[in-house]
Order: C-alpha cells, then structure tokens, then sequence
C-alpha cells in the first residue's frame, strides 16, 4: 500500500482530542533499543544493516499493535513521502535522510512508530494528542516488552540498555510534548521558562526537535538524561514540570487580555488579515500567523469549531503536504502561491475576530 493511502487525513488528524490540548499539542514516549553483538547502524556496514533490518522487522509486524500495520524500507520511499512523514512528526529529520538498511513501521491509528537502523537499531515512539506521558509510557512499555521477547537487546547490569550516543544509556528513555505557547511569547516570559527548565534538567526544542526553530509558537520540552533515573520517574517529573507551563501560560493570557487586550486583539486580527487575503505566503509566516489564529480559537474570539480547521492548516501547509496536493514539483514561489490560494479558500468562510467575546473561551488556570 502506498504511503498517502495508509496515512490518517489531516483532517482526521485535526480532530483528536487529549488533556489540556489547547496547549499540549501532543504527548511522545521514546525508546532507543540495539541488538546484542551488532555493531550500531553509524559503524555498520551495508550488508550488517540489511541483516539487523530482516531481523527486526518482522518482529516488529508480528506485534499485536502492529496488525495491519505501514510497513517498509526506507530506499523504497520517496524523499517527498519522508518529508511528510517528519511533518507527521513519526519519524526523524535524521531517519528521513537514511536509505537501504532502514525500514519504517507504524501502525493505523499512527500511535505507535518504530524506526529501524536510524542512529540506533530501534527507535520506537507512542504518540497521544493532549497531555497523556503516562499513557504513552505505559503503551510504548508494554510494546518494548513483548518485542524483548523477540529480540536479544544489548544491555549491561551496571549501564542498562546500551546506545549509540551515550547521552541515551540507561532507561534509553526519551520522554517529550510538544507546548504551544503564544502567550509566554507575547508577554516575552518565554526565555526565563525555558532557562528555568534547563535548570532542572530538562532541553526545549523546536518544532522538529534538536537544532530547529520553534515554528508557531510551537516547543517540545523533554528530559536529558536516562541514567540513573527510572523511567516512571522520569515520567512524573516532566509531567510535574509541563503542569506548571501550563499554568504559566494559562496565566500569561489572561494577564495579556487583562492588561494588554488591544495587542493581543491586534496581532490575532492581523494574523487573520494576511492569512485570509494574501496572495503569496511562505511556510514560516503561514505557521506563526496560524498560531495566533489558534490563539485566537482560545480565547474565544472565533468560534471553537474553527480549532481544528486551524489545526488541519498547521499540517496541510507545510511544504511536503502542500506539494503532495499539488504536484511532487514545485519551487518555494509556487509552493507561497499556493498555499495563500489555500488560505484564502479555507478561511473565506471564517468570520474576522469578534474582539467583544474576548476572553470568553479562556479557562481560569488550574490549581497546581
């Protein structure tokens, strides 16, 4: 099956629902596994991956999560399909550029992804919209248990599962949501949250994680280290430290529609203005104004069924989306000309920010 047929629409993806998801974008548990007595996919040589490859996967497509499953080897996806599928956020910018010796399996309801050969021999992720770390846990757990029964992994009693970056030893444990976060941006309270976070340990990343920019407003925070910590542990740490960004921002909205109601109405009204009357538009302009659009969803100054049309944009615009629609050729001027076209179409239906309800779909911050 073809990998656009198999992939869950946009639009579908729009409407999943989880926890605090007016924030918390999405929830991410990630094991980093590797055989036992293989050398790792960096110092591998061809014909090493391609026997790690036939071992693994078919383990991997016996798992129960995995009935019906996407399965396939990287050399056989085109680069358009492995940028829609770093877009999707289910595989790395790093596997993307991976080809023979690499495989890719995840299931239906795109919940569960397991890279094969990327920096190690597996990289299996859960995946839950809102804020669900322990669910994700739980389920990339049981998932990494009954494959161990499968496979020989490489562990060691004194430095736990063994990885190819030593910052995974350990748990090999990588757990992470994805925050948005206008308004500690619009009240610039966002650099002392992120120096606060790095002081307990924890990284703040872009949009696509390490050494990428925090499109729309977008951030993924999760833990550094994984040994000498457990991987419950883990978990209920960050979901303390997400709770309290939460309410941080919670109370950086309300303080902004408070104290600064006409900024923030200027900058939703304008995002909405150039978003539903431009004629060219690139991919970074179209996320950031997108973002205060979300917001404006938010504090209720468009209506909430608009949420998930937004959300759906957040995906649809983006490069390799776009030029799936459209052609698997076009220049970055083709693409900002036809995504403003998009635009244009989407929101011509969507009523301008009614400043008077501002503040009306805004909940009061949680009690922490």
């Amino acid at each position: 099956m073809k990998l656009d047929e198999f992939l869950i629409s946009p639009a579908e993806t729009a409407r999943r629902h989880g926890p605090h998801d007016r924030i918390v974008m999405s929830s991410r548990v990630r094991l980093a596994r590797n055989l036992k007595d293989a050398a790792f996919p960096g110092w591998a040589k061809k014909p090493e991956r391609l026997k790690v490859l036939e071992t693994i996967r078919p383990a991997v497509e016996s798992l129960p999560e995995m009935k019906d499953a996407f399965s396939d080897v990287m050399d056989n996806l085109t680069a358009l399909d492995k940028q829609i599928l770093v877009e999707r956020h289910l595989i790395s910018r790093e596997h993307a550029a991976k080809g023979s010796g690499s495989g890719l399996v995840f299931n239906r309801e795109e919940s569960f992804c397991v890279m094969i050969n990327e920096e190690d021999h597996l990289r299996m992720q859960a995946l839950r919209p809102g804020l669900q770390l322990r669910q994700a846990w739980s389920a990339i757990d049981h998932l990494d248990s009954e494959l161990e029964k499968k496979l020989d992994y490489a562990f060691n009693n004194d430095l736990g599962y063994l990885t190819a970056c030593p910052t995974n030893l350990g748990t090999a444990v990588r757990v992470s949501a994805m925050l948005h976060l206008p308004g500690l941006v619009l009240a610039e309270q966002i650099n002392p949250i992120i120096q606060s976070v790095n002081k307990l340990g924890l990284a703040v990343r872009g949009l696509y994680g390490e050494g990428t920019e925090a499109l729309g407003n977008v951030f993924q925070v999760s833990n550094q280290m994984t040994l000498g910590e457990s991987e419950s542990s883990i978990v209920e740490r960050l979901d303390k430290v997400l709770s309290q960004i939460i309410e941080h921002e919670e109370n950086a909205r309300q303080t902004l529609l408070e104290k600064k109601p006409k900024v923030v109405f200027n900058h939703i009204g304008r995002a909405y203005g150039i978003l539903a009357n431009a004629h060219s538009i690139s991919s970074k302009e179209t996320m950031n104004l997108l973002s205060l659009m979300r917001l404006g969803v938010d504090l209720g100054l468009f209506p909430a069924e608009e949420r998930s049309a937004v959300d759906e944009l957040f995906i649809v615009t983006q490069p390799a989306h776009l030029q799936k629609q459209f052609s698997d050729k076009l220049s970055a001027e083709e693409r900002d000309l036809l995504r403003a076209d998009m635009l244009r179409d989407r929101l011509k239906h969507v009523s301008r920010p009614n400043a008077k309800k501002g503040g009306s779909g805004l909940d009061k911050p949680a009690n922490l």
